[in-house]
Parts: C-alpha cells; sequence; structure tokens
C-alpha cells in the first residue's frame, strides 16, 4: 500500500519505529506517511496538540491501520526538549531519529526563542542538538540505527559565521539567516557522524534534502494548518523546476530506511541542480564537511543547550 504514487518502493519496515520531528505538515507529515505505508511505527513529534490530532487522523484516514502517535516536542524549547527525549527515550525502540522540524521566521525582524536564542537557530539546530544528545543512549542501544538531519540546496548559498550564530551583530536579514541554520544543521550532523564513528558506535548520521518542494505540488491532505494550493496555470509552471513535498519526503525516507544509506552521506533528488528527481546520495558543499568548523560549533552548540554527548 503505497503513500504516494510512483513512490520508490521502500523495504518492510514493521516492527521498526520512527520518530518524526515536525512530522504534522510538510515534509515531515509526508515522511510519515510513507514510513507508515511501509508498515512501520511512527511517532510524530512536533509542539502542537490540535497538529498532531490532525495528522494522525490523516495517517489513519490514508493508511487505514497505520501504527501512529503523537509526543509533544517544542524545540524552541529546551525545557520541552528534555521532557519530550524522556518520553521518547521510553519507546522500545527507535530505529532513526528524522530531524526533520525546522522554521523559516517571516516578517522580517529578528526573533528569540524562550531560552533567548535567535529563533532559527535555536530551532533547527539547537533544538535538535538538544534533542539527539538526550537521546543519544537510546538511539545508540539499537544497532544500525539513524539520525537523519533536514539539509537545504539553501546551503550552498551561504557560509557560516560562527562569532555571529545568531545573527545579532547588524542587520538581520531573514533568508541569509535561514540558509546560515540550515548549513548548521549540515555542519553538525557531519560532525556528528565523524564523531559517532571515532567512538565506534553503529549509530549512523545521515543528511538529506528534499529539492525545491511545493505543497501546491502535492496531493491534498486534511493537516493542520491547511496546505497551499494552486491553479491549473500555476502547477505546470512550478513541475518545471519544482516537486511535491511528498516526493520532496523520499530523499528523507530513503536516508532513514535504505539498506545501502551510511553514515556521513548526503540524500537528496537525483535532477538538475538536486531540485527535483529521485533519491539519490547527492554532493554537499565541501565546506559543509569541515571539521575546522564542525568541531567548534559543537562546542558552541554544546554550551548553549548545556547538552553534552556521552560519545
Amino acid at each position: 500500500m503505497a503513500a504516494v504514487s510512483n513512490a520508490p518502493a521502500l523495504p518492510e519496515l514493521s516492527g521498526r519505529t520512527y520518530v518524526v520531528t515536525g512530522g504534522t505538515g510538510g515534509l515531515g507529515y509526508w515522511a510519515s506517511e510513507q514510513l507508515a505505508a511501509a508498515g512501520a511505527t511512527v511517532v510524530v513529534a512536533a509542539r502542537s496538540a490540535e497538529k498532531g490530532a490532525a495528522a494522525l487522523a490523516s495517517l489513519e484516514r490514508n493508511v487505514p491501520g497505520a501504527d501512529a502517535r503523537f509526543v509533544r516536542v517544542d524545540l524552541a524549547d529546551l525545557a520541552s526538549v528534555e521532557e519530550g527525549a524522556a518520553e521518547l527515550a521510553a519507546l522500545p525502540r527507535i530505529d532513526a531519529l528524522i530531524a526533520n522540524a525546522g522554521i523559516l521566521s517571516t516578517g522580517g525582524g529578528r526573533t528569540e526563542t524562550v531560552d533567548g536564542f535567535e529563533t532559527m537557530i535555536g530551532t533547527n539546530l539547537l533544538g535538535h542538538f538538544a534533542l539527539i544528545g538526550r537521546l543519544l543512549p537510546a538511539l545508540q542501544a539499537n544497532e544500525g540505527a539513524r539520525v537523519v538531519s533536514l539539509g537545504s540546496i539553501s546551503h550552498e548559498f551561504n557560509q557560516l559565521d560562527l562569532d555571529d550564530l545568531q545573527s545579532d551583530h547588524g542587520r538581520f536579514k531573514q533568508f541569509a539567516s535561514y540558509g546560515r541554520s540550515k548549513l548548521a544543521v549540515m555542519t553538525f550532523a557531519f560532525e556528528l557522524d565523524r564523531r559517532l564513528r571515532a567512538a565506534g558506535s553503529t549509530l549512523a548520521s545521515l543528511v538529506a534534502h528534499p529539492g525545491f518542494a511545493l505543497d501546491e505540488l502535492s496531493p491534498h491532505r486534511d493537516i493542520l494548518p491547511e496546505p497551499k494550493t494552486a491553479g491549473t496555470l500555476k502547477r505546470t509552471a512550478y513541475q518545471v523546476v519544482a516537486q511535491g513535498k511528498d516526493a520532496g519526503a523520499w530523499p528523507i525516507v530513503a536516508a532513514a530506511t535504505d539498506p545501502q544509506a551510511a553514515g556521513g552521506q548526503y540524500w537528496g533528488p537525483d535532477g538538475w541542480r538536486q531540485l527535483k528527481g529521485r533519491p539519490a546520495v547527492v554532493t554537499a558543499k565541501p565546506y559543509s564537511r569541515d571539521p575546522a568548523v564542525g568541531r567548534p560549533l559543537w562546542d558552541e552548540a554544546e554550551r548553549l543547550t548545556g547538552v553534552s554527548y556521552a560519545l
């Protein structure tokens, strides 16, 4: 039973458990549906119980008998991350944590999380850094488990400034700050895999990105907020360079489930400039893999979150 027409075939996932942050909408929802359709237990980890209920109802409608549940985790609140991690750590097993949730601040102004972090770096990087660190023992207890972090094509157009990680120097530019936050996520994820390998761990850290994925090209689902739609002409124009979020979720799911996937890989669409296409191992900018940046970024994330990894 496929969640999406023409989706890549997934292995049988019965008995496996996948935690998907931000699984109430967008890419996270589609990843959850595809995993559930392959027989997996899916745990939707997100901040809104209302959106969680809508996502679970949609999963049941589209994948009858789906084994799915909701756990509240607000990545913009380290106290919520700690509480949610404790609940997730009590699961019988975790085969992969898909660190999908992310935010692109709109409105143009700089905002902060409850912990005083710039919102995008605080949610996209620091919240996940804290969550993964707190779940590390549970993840390592299951041999061959994976962490899949959500990267972005936007990393190609930005460089990290570790002296201005939280975008509080000079004029705030929301799209540049978003791109830097996604580059930081990728840099952290590749650094995590290096540390896991050095420690002899069987846990693997991978990165995946969706290409140019739009709600307007996705099949309709009754989730919250209601996904954007578009008329025939606009959809036709979009299809030249974009794909639906259902297809954008394929590389994420492949990184989490493909038997040949391995730590340190970067998955994305195999088409022109990685904008759309079938899931494949693709190329990330070399600076995203630079240990000379990964090490101090890790140290700063530890300092800001107060979470240390037991490696």
